[in-house]
């Protein structure tokens, strides 16, 4: 069953309101009666200048408006009623004796919905009312239903943002706390049971501390609170840094992390804090998908108008089927240490970095591993 049946079905006719305008007084009445009986509310005008004020005070969902009328006719109203955008939306059935094709094609120009021909018959001036009553219900439904999902979205999002600014901080205190036990213990002091536990809890930590980051960036991004701050950048002053911080927790899997300096010293215009978070995620997903003894190099070209940085890991790879939808799926994915990823981090880097007039892509070969990278706009002195 299609949206309009079921709409029909449920449409409360004393809900909706027609507007009847016609200069002959017995047709107004005998159009009043046939419509009040079948519960619709009822305006009536008896001219075209009488149709516009009533239309724009009354506003209702429907009019019957006659085509031949003295001074303005039915045609003219129209033309007013369309151009008016209290009235524009108003669907019109024109009542006509008219019915050569070139006066069905003028009315359609100028905002038919339908035409009824006179002398009409009860039943095809209800089937016609009812098309067009349906149609407006089914407009209504559609607007109330994305109002309805407005509101959803935009409750999710405020949890989203509560939940993770909430959390954010003292998921911090725990990382930290765990990172510095697990750095001035070791397994002698306290069993390799518990020093196992305790590294299993450190880096649980570090990755809810980041997939809480990341949501509280994106839930900010996706509602427009995310505004991108450009800045005049040095990439041998931010790639580096990121780098160092994840020298440790790649140490702790032994896994090499490497920064292979550039010659070309670039410098780019783009948001320091979000290329920060780009560069995080994709070491951070290298890290996690790369097994013990290999190695991950982060580097960074020029690409035409572009740097492109990228991280290269030596790891499981990617399937060719999933490349394409990476960074938009937002698939729950595993790493080599049974590290739970949410793909949310890489939905994040593709909007920071078209954000700030880049993009991001990946190359990949099963089992060898994958080349992450994305692409921030040189500045012009560069490009």
């Amino acid at each position: 069953m299609e949206l309009g049946d079921i709409l029909e079905s449920k449409i409360n006719r004393s809900d909706y309101k027609i507007l009847i305008v016609d200069d002959v007084t017995s047709n107004v009445l005998l159009l009043k009666i046939l419509l009040t009986n079948e519960k619709f509310q009822i305006c009536t005008a008896s001219n075209g200048h009488q149709c516009v004020e009533v239309a724009r005070s009354e506003h209702p969902d429907l009019i019957l408006l006659d085509v031949m009328m003295p001074e303005l006719n039915g045609f003219d109203t129209a033309v007013i009623l369309k151009k008016d955008p209290l009235t524009a939306d108003i669907p019109i059935i024109f009542l006509t004796a008219l019915n050569s094709p070139s006066d069905l094609v003028h009315g359609f120009q100028v905002g038919a919905h339908d035409f009824l021909t006179k002398p009409f018959n009860k039943e095809e001036l209800i089937m016609r009312v009812m098309h067009q009553i349906s149609l407006v219900a089914a407009k209504r439904y559609i607007i109330e239903q994305n109002e309805k999902l407005k509101r959803i979205i935009s409750n999710r999002d405020k949890m989203y943002s509560v939940i993770a600014h909430d959390l954010r901080s003292p998921m911090a205190s725990i990382r930290m706390v765990l990172n510095l036990c697990v750095n001035v213990v070791t397994p002698d002091m306290v069993g390799e049971e518990i020093f196992g536990l305790l590294d299993k809890a450190n880096r649980e930590s570090e990755e809810t501390h980041d997939l809480l980051d990341n949501l509280l960036k994106w839930t900010k991004s996706q509602t427009g609170r995310l505004e991108v701050a450009y800045q005049n950048l040095e990439l041998d002053d931010i790639v580096p840094g990121v780098v160092d911080i994840f020298t440790m927790i790649a140490e702790m899997k032994k896994i090499k992390l490497q920064y292979i300096p550039s010659e070309e010293h670039l410098k780019v215009r783009a948001d320091n804090d979000m290329m920060k978070t780009v560069v995080r995620n994709f070491i951070s997903n290298a890290i996690k998908f790369t097994p013990e003894g290999k190695g991950i190099e982060v580097y960074y070209k020029k690409s035409g108008e572009f740097a492109k940085i990228s991280v290269r890991d030596h790891g499981v790879g990617i399937a060719p089927e999933r490349i394409d939808t990476l960074f938009h799926k937002g698939e729950t994915t595993y790493g080599t240490g049974g590290e739970e990823g949410s793909g949310l981090g890489l939905q994040l880097c593709a909007d920071f970095a078209r954000k700030n007039g880049g993009d991001v892509m990946v190359e990949s070969t099963l089992g060898e591993g994958s080349t992450f990278s994305f692409l921030v706009p040189l500045l012009k002195e560069e490009a």
